[in-house]
Order: structure tokens, then sequence, then C-alpha cells
């Protein structure tokens, strides 16, 4: 994978390609899935993406209005009137979200590519700025749903703790400076 793109657009793209008779549809990803586009591509595409989530100081839940106050939670969304979603953004770019979404389906768009190329000028770009703010959305109801529902997140924890438990093992097993092979000379190569 190429540095600066997100592995769940990745994971979610194996997925596409329908090489197996298994179906899943959540997708389990470290911290880096939290990406507002990301949450959104995979929302459009069936996909229920659930990341490791960290840092919860950090994070932003999302009001769907100005207005919008909630009695024993209201202070996970900062002060009232802020972090409000653009519904209007999302409604006038939709039909665009829906064909991004469907050339990533159908295979005639990379969704990293397409993500990346969203990205460039993203001040400027209406759809990505349209596929952060679902990805708003949908991120902010995926946290609801973690703080809500023990199971889900003994479940997420489990799928994280096995691919961190795999990225230990590999880095155990790569040694001769963590399996990097940085010299050109063969015999150098062969005694690493």
């Amino acid at each position: 994978m190429p540095c600066g793109v997100w592995e769940a657009v990745y994971i979610i793209e194996g997925l596409l390609k329908k090489t197996s008779e298994v179906r899943p549809t959540t997708v389990h990803a470290d911290t880096q899935g939290q990406s507002f586009p990301v949450f959104a591509l995979a929302h459009l595409l069936g996909f229920d993406l659930m990341p490791r989530i960290r840092n919860w100081k950090e994070l932003t839940f999302y009001r769907p209005f100005k207005q919008s106050e909630y009695v024993h939670i209201d202070a996970l969304f900062g002060q009232p009137g802020k972090n409000v979603i653009d519904f209007d953004l999302i409604e006038s770019q939709f039909r665009h979200l829906m064909r991004v979404a469907f050339s990533v389906c159908e295979g005639t768009s990379s969704s990293s590519t397409l993500l990346k190329r969203l990205r460039s000028g993203s001040r400027k770009n209406a759809i990505y700025a349209a596929f952060r703010e679902v990805g708003r959305v949908i991120r902010t109801v995926q946290l609801l749903r973690y703080l809500s529902d023990a199971p889900l997140r003994r479940r997420v924890t489990a799928a994280t703790n096995k691919v961190e438990s795999f990225n230990r093992f590999s880095q155990w097993i790569g040694f001769g400076n963590r399996g990097v092979i940085a010299d050109n000379d063969p015999i150098e190569q062969e005694r690493r």
C-alpha cells in the first residue's frame, strides 16, 4: 500500500472483487479506518466499517441540526450549535456520491486512486466535502452504537487484537533490520 492511503479502502476493494463465496458485511480496521471519506465509501458500498477506536477525547460527534440537544450525552457533541452536519451539501452532491460508489463497486475505478484524487484540493472539491459529511454522519452513528453496545465493543476489540497479534508476530519473525534489506549487494542480502 502506498503511504498516506487508508488500508480500509484496500480491504473494501479486495472484498468487492468477489473472489470468494463469503460475503462479509463488516470491515475491521485500525485507527486509520476512522477517516470520514472511508466511512462514507464503506457505507455506500454496503459495508459496516468498525475501526479500532482510540483517543476518545479527540473524537468529534456531529449533530444533525444546530438546535439538536441530548439529555445525557450532549457533552459528547461539544458546544451547542457547533459540529453540525451539512445535509444541504450531501443532498446537492448525492448523484455524484452514488456515481462514485457505483464506479468503485463495478471495478471501473479504484477506490484508493479515487479518494486520493478527491482529496487533492479538498477544500474546493464539493464531492470530497460531501463524502466527508456523509462520513461524519456514519462515524457518529457508529461511535454511539459502540458506546451503547457492549457485545459490539467486545467484537471490535477481539478483531483488533487479532490484527495486532499478527503485526507483532510479523515484527518478531522479521530480523536483520526488521526484515528490511537496505543493501543492493547480493552477498549482504543473503547474509541478512
